[in-house]
């Protein structure tokens, strides 16, 4: 049974099972979350930091409040497409880009 805080009936990327398995593996706690416009997980890492993933399909777009989100929001979040990709947001493995795009790099 997978965590989550429920919140509305959510269409899940197809990928973001497979990314929450990897993520758990590497032992971050992550919670699914279901609000309109905000990020798909919540992941708490070993840094003591939490990290809002966003996941999508491979070319997949940003919906227009999930933009929003990530333009507004000050926190550590980042837009991923794979597993590396969220190994990398939170710094589990290697390439983390703090600078920040929306294309599976963290965004600060």
């Amino acid at each position: 049974m997978s965590k989550g805080i429920p919140k509305r009936a959510a269409k899940r990327d197809r990928n973001e099972g497979e990314i929450v398995a990897a993520l758990r593996a590497v032992g971050a706690m992550v919670y699914r979350w279901s609000e309109s416009g905000c990020p798909d997980l919540i992941v708490g890492w070993r840094d003591g930091k939490n990290y809002l993933l966003e996941v999508k399909r491979p070319g997949e777009k940003l919906t227009p409040a999930e933009a929003v989100f990530f333009t507004t929001w000050p926190g550590q979040k980042a837009v991923v497409h794979t597993i590396e990709e969220a190994l990398q947001a939170i710094g589990a493995i290697g390439g983390s880009d703090t600078q920040g795009n929306d294309a599976g790099h963290n965004i600060e």
